[in-house]
């Protein structure tokens, strides 16, 4: 699929996936359904949930390392600074030859423009925060946590899921 057509997608997840609260039970049910999504792949997976600086939920499945709660903040910046899920800024670098970096001056160790950041959106309020996935290959990452959004909202996502 070309960048464009996944620049279009993500915007329509993140347009269609916005709350009209959000708070502890949404980040403990978010919690929850990606712990069982992550044991039932196998493998290492973490899982965070921030409201900007306030983090709400965090948890690792399988044998998660340092490495991962790395990725973890430096997507979870992304996403927070940009109020876009940081593998949108990542295609959107690439599709410009850049990176976040040059075209931002956001140092790479603070920031990641890879998959897996989603920014939490509350109708009316804008972004209150971030759910961060990370352990997969990135566009699996940034699926996941839009499955996890959905899934929670109750709100069917099928006509524009990644391909």
């Amino acid at each position: 699929m070309s960048y464009e057509e996944d620049l279009r997608r993500i915007a329509l997840q993140e347009q269609r996936l916005m709350f009209e609260r959000f708070g502890q039970e949404e980040a403990w049910a978010l919690g929850v359904w990606l712990r069982q999504a992550g044991l039932e792949r196998g493998g290492a997976l973490v899982v965070d949930v921030s409201l900007h600086r306030q983090q709400l939920l965090r948890l690792a499945v399988g044998p998660a390392t340092p490495d991962h709660d790395d990725w973890v903040r430096r997507k979870r910046a992304t996403a927070l600074h940009f109020a876009r899920s940081s593998y949108a800024i990542g295609l959107s670098l690439a599709q410009q030859g850049t990176t976040l970096e040059i075209k931002s001056g956001l140092p790479h160790r603070d920031y990641a423009s890879h998959g897996g950041a989603v920014p939490l959106v509350v109708a009316g309020a804008g972004c209150i925060g971030a759910l961060t996935v990370s352990g997969l290959p990135q566009r699996e990452d940034h699926t996941l946590a839009m499955a996890a959004l959905a899934h929670v909202q109750g709100r069917d996502i099928s006509d524009i899921v990644l391909v």
